[in-house]
């Protein structure tokens, strides 16, 4: 390692030593002088030490074979003296907070990473943790807050995700392409982080804008999934006016993604049908404001809901997972002939899928009959959601989903028509 490079490292242990130092200086800037155990110069020493000691261990053991023994010996005795100092602070403060010893220590342990390891992660570690630091009363808030249905949801969440997930086999099995168990899963994890999101937004938001907002971001991750857990929550009795919003909005930003992943792989396409998705957006958009206008804005307290109820997500999620299967086996039956069957089949799952397969087809097919393709996957796709909102949400939410849906189709119909067709 060359002399630069070192000196590189070892200015990067000092500045992450010194910005954890400003926290903590600033945390207790009104105590007196000698009256805390470490400010800003001290957590910048322990920085400083951590990088010595990476420097000693390299000049010790060689860069190659590194036992870490000095670091582990400087590491415990700074660490004990630290501690010890911390501790006559606190019996005199009466605070028995161990946040600044394990700050302390982690900051000669990123210190000694900054010269023997990844400056990127010592750099990205030194920002997380004043990050942490600086968060102490929005998270105290957050846990005051934080309810049993929240806590164990999340837990839940988490263990799908990170030790579930991974023990799936991801291998298809079965005709037609097969169904892959870790698809089936991921889907079901996709249904309940929109679930769990929609429900932090709306706590933190309040009802209406959270709504809007939770659905906006859900659309770009799927509207199918936005529509089908906003209806359960309506029919659980949940206001449905701003569930209709946020669901609308949902399908507003799902038709302009589409557009826009149509003009970034087939322009001539897009230019074809573009016209008709972006009509059908703006009116979905509009009626999704117009519904965020009329319901009341409040926050959702002490909600006692759950964020999600897995049991509702399976059964969504292998729903869709059977219409996804047919519309690929009918792929196989009906070949590229059948694209507009395809299309229609397709779409009663999901959009992005056939959008993405009509637009890699743009050099073998008609422009006429890909933007028609392109068309009917959108018009089955909206059916299908607007019958999924009335088979699960049924009351005012099926009827107000419906009357924006409808107008929007009619919207887009009308200038797909007017729009003149044109081949390449």
């Amino acid at each position: 390692m060359d002399t630069l490079t070192l000196f590189q490292r070892f200015g990067l242990a000092i500045a992450i030593g010194a910005i954890v130092g400003m926290e903590r200086h600033w945390r207790e800037r009104d105590e007196q002088e000698g009256q805390r155990t470490a400010g800003l110069r001290t957590f910048t020493l322990a920085g400083l030490l951590g990088g010595t000691a990476g420097l000693l261990e390299q000049a010790i053991s060689g860069a190659e074979a590194a036992g870490g023994l000095t670091v582990a010996g400087i590491f415990l005795v700074f660490s004990l003296v630290f501690a010890a100092f911390q501790y006559r602070e606190s019996i005199a403060s009466e605070n028995y907070s161990v946040t600044s010893v394990i700050a302390a220590m982690s900051t000669f342990a990123l210190g000694a990473l900054a010269v023997l390891g990844s400056q990127s992660l010592a750099a990205a570690g030194g920002v997380a943790l004043v990050s942490i630091l600086a968060s102490r009363e929005v998270l105290h808030g957050f846990m005051r807050t934080l309810t049993w249905n929240e806590l164990r949801s999340a837990i839940l969440f988490l263990a799908m995700t990170f030790i579930v997930l991974p023990l799936i086999p991801a291998r298809a099995i079965g005709p037609f392409g097969g169904i892959s168990p870790a698809d089936i899963w991921m889907l079901v994890i996709l249904l309940a982080g929109i679930s769990f999101c929609g429900y932090v937004a709306v706590k933190v938001f309040g009802t209406s804008r959270g709504e809007l907002l939770a659905g906006a971001v859900g659309g770009l991750i799927s509207s199918t999934g936005v529509t089908i857990t906003n209806s359960r929550r309506a029919k659980a009795g949940d206001d449905p006016r701003p569930l209709v919003a946020g669901t609308l909005a949902a399908n507003a930003v799902s038709c302009a993604k589409v557009t826009v992943f149509c003009l970034a792989l087939a322009a001539p396409i897009a230019w074809r049908i573009g016209p008709a998705l972006v009509t059908t957006a703006l009116v979905m958009a509009g009626f999704s404001l117009f519904f965020f206008q009329r319901s009341q804005d409040t926050h959702a307290g002490n909600d006692a809901r759950n964020p999600f109820e897995l049991a509702a997500v399976l059964k969504m999620a292998l729903l869709l997972v059977a219409i996804a299967f047919l519309a690929r086996a009918a792929t196989l039956w009906f070949g590229d002939a059948g694209l507009l069957v395809v299309a229609a089949l397709s779409g009663l799952a999901d959009v992005d899928a056939i959008a993405v397969t009509i637009a890699g087809m743009q050099n073998t097919i008609d422009v006429e009959l890909a933007a028609r393709a392109f068309g009917v996957a959108v018009i089955a796709n909206t059916i299908a959601k607007a019958a999924y909102a009335t088979i699960v949400g049924r009351g005012a939410f099926s009827g107000h989903f419906l009357l924006a849906s409808s107008a929007a189709l009619a919207a887009g119909l009308t200038v797909f028509v007017l729009t003149p067709a044109f081949s390449v």
